[in-house]
């Protein structure tokens, strides 16, 4: 609680709102930058990344996370805030953007190219930020659970 009674988890769930056209941006701008691309694929839409050196089709995995990490989120976010009561649960559209975010990470990381600093960790199938989602989706899920407690007491 700060010195005029606005709570921190007020503040977030606003931030949730907005948080999600940030990602949309960022992804856009390492689609451009050719950062970041997917696994060498077959489908149609598949793209060949200069950086890549290979010059193989691969997954544009930037725009995956571009639709679902910014587009869907902010979508599901600001629908929450502006046509149900969620705003009025402090912590509620905070853990759906940081559950939604960790669970949306964790899929999309199958279809991109592991950092090649880091490699896979787990199983060769486990990338880093697969593995960084899970505390998300974790932490996302607590604060959905203890902002929809506080409705029942």
């Amino acid at each position: 609680m700060f010195k005029k009674k606005i709570f921190i988890l007020s503040v977030l769930d606003l931030y949730s709102c907005s948080a999600p056209l940030g990602l949309f941006l960022g992804r856009i701008a390492n689609f451009i930058n050719g950062e970041l691309y997917g696994k060498v694929t077959n489908v149609g839409w598949g793209i060949v990344f200069p950086a890549s050196n290979d010059l193989l089709p691969r997954h544009p995995s930037q725009l995956y996370e571009a639709v679902f990490e910014g587009m869907l989120l902010f979508c599901i976010t600001n629908f929450l805030f502006h046509f149900t009561t969620a705003k009025n649960q402090k912590g509620l559209l905070c853990g759906i953007t940081v559950t939604l975010y960790g669970i949306f990470r964790f899929i999309i990381e199958f279809f991109r190219e592991p950092d090649i600093q880091v490699g896979y960790i787990l199983l060769n199938e486990i990338t880093m930020g697969q593995l960084l989602s899970v505390p998300m989706i974790v932490v996302g899920i607590l604060l959905l659970l203890k902002s929809i407690a506080k409705l029942y007491q």
